[in-house]
Formats: C-alpha cells, sequence, structure tokens
C-alpha cells in the first residue's frame, strides 16, 4: 500500500509512459525554471513593444499610422498564440511536448 504513495496521484507519467516517482518530479527545480523563463519572456515582449513604433519609423521609414497597426497587430498575435498553443496541446501533442516545441522555438529565433 505504501509502494503506491511513492508515486503522483495525478496520473503524471514520463516520456515512456511510466508513473513519474513523485519525489522526481515539481517543487523548486520546476519552479525555478518557469520564473526564469517567464522573466525573459517579459523582458523580451516589454522591450520590444516599448521601441517598436520608434523602430518602425525611424529604420524602416513607414509612416505613423502604419508602424501603429503593425505593433497592434504583432501585439495581438502575441497575445493570442497561448490560446492556440493550448488548443494544440489539449487536442493533439500534449502539454509537455507543446511547451518544449514553444520554448525551442523561442530560444532558437531570439538568440
Amino acid at each position: 500500500m505504501e509502494a503506491a504513495n511513492v508515486y503522483t496521484q495525478d496520473g503524471t507519467v514520463d516520456l515512456q509512459g511510466r508513473p513519474v516517482l513523485a519525489s522526481k518530479t515539481g517543487r523548486w527545480r520546476a519552479c525555478s525554471f518557469l520564473l526564469g523563463y517567464e522573466a525573459f519572456e517579459r523582458m523580451a515582449f516589454y522591450g520590444i513593444a516599448s521601441n517598436l513604433v520608434n523602430y518602425l519609423t525611424t529604420r524602416l521609414h513607414e509612416d505613423t499610422i502604419s508602424s501603429v497597426r503593425n505593433v497592434n497587430n504583432w501585439s495581438g498575435a502575441v497575445w493570442i498564440t497561448p490560446i492556440a498553443g493550448a488548443y494544440i496541446a489539449d487536442s493533439y501533442i500534449g502539454r509537455f511536448w507543446t511547451f518544449t516545441a514553444s520554448s525551442l522555438i523561442y530560444v532558437l529565433v531570439f538568440l
């Protein structure tokens, strides 16, 4: 009976489909990764958002109306992609692979 309590009780499995040991998952290791990831993501978003209109008007020589429209479209795309990612994760490939793939794309694009 005590052996069953060693594993997580929420149905979590590893990459091979085996039950996960409760002592090997979550806690501060996962929390520190998520906090660091979120901090870098927020810095990237607000750093780009604060300077994008200026960049589009001075470097790319767009008029102000076009640059503001492009920034608003970009901002809308940034806010809607988590909903699309949630749909893909829940319907098709699972939360782990969705998070892994999106993190890999994010790192490759912004490095």
